[in-house]
């Protein structure tokens, strides 16, 4: 397993599959280099594909405190041990950190592609996130990590049947140990001011959403799209957030080639 270290001495793993131009993916809440093992296997004919542990998750260490800085760093780590340039895809949360490093880093990151960044600018939606956000970081405070996951995942739909189930399962251990990172992607990312930071970003930038998704995703996706000076916007028939891999692959495939 390769690791390098970012600038503040975090070690970041990650897995190296494939040939061609380096693309690197960012993933969102409570993933690890793992959870993108579908999406490489289809993306290995035709890119040399970078699946990490964001920092605090999987076999990568964490440095406190944290800071959206010190991610985007990880990222110019990785890209600077695989030739100094490289193609981002960011999916979620993700998508955010993604979107943060092309700003930063400018010309390493020759492109772009960016899925569902999970902003609502709706009042009411406002106000449920400024609470959700309160409720986490008091839980994270408190260390009650199987509390912090269990209100995440409920954010984005899980019912309370499926939460007892997956309680239940082997899983349920590695998401309450990254308990912790939904700081990090919930409330940090969540809290840029990403369609003015978008204006300054002249990377070639894919922005997709999934047709079946709620509505806001669309809208998030249709402001970005038109606030990035060199962007397309997709949308993906039948898909939600949790996007198929066949489905994705190739409209990554198609803009990176």
């Amino acid at each position: 397993m390769p690791k390098v270290t970012s600038q503040d001495g975090t070690i970041i793993a990650y897995d190296k599959k494939g040939q061609g131009e380096t693309l690197i993916l960012v993933l969102g809440a409570l993933n690890k280099r793992g959870s993108g093992k579908k999406l490489t296997e289809l993306l290995t004919d035709h890119f040399t594909v970078i699946s990490y542990d964001r920092r605090g998750r999987g076999d990568s260490t964490d440095t406190q405190p944290y800071s959206v800085e010190k991610e985007v760093d990880d990222i110019r780590a990785l890209i600077d041990e695989h030739g100094g340039s490289a193609y981002l895809y960011g999916h979620s949360s993700g998508a955010v950190l993604a979107l943060l490093a092309a700003k930063k880093l400018r010309t390493k990151v020759t492109k772009l592609a960016l899925y569902e960044v999970p902003y609502n600018d709706d009042a009411e939606a406002k106000k449920a996130a400024q609470l959700y956000r309160k409720n986490l970081n008091q839980l994270l405070i408190e260390d009650k990590r199987g509390d912090a996951v269990t209100l995440f995942v409920k954010s984005v739909g899980v019912t309370d049947k499926q939460v007892a189930a997956m309680e239940r399962l082997p899983m349920w251990k590695g998401l309450t140990g990254m308990a912790p990172t939904l700081a990090y992607d919930t409330i940090e990312l969540m809290e840029q001011q990403l369609i003015e930071d978008a204006k300054s970003i002249n990377t070639q930038t894919l922005v997709m959403h999934g047709a079946a998704s709620p509505a806001f995703m669309g809208t998030t996706a249709h402001k970005l799209s038109k606030a990035l000076p060199h962007a397309v916007l997709r949308s993906l028939e039948g898909q939600t957030h949790d996007v198929k891999a066949a489905v994705l692959a190739p409209y990554l495939i198609d803009f990176m080639k």
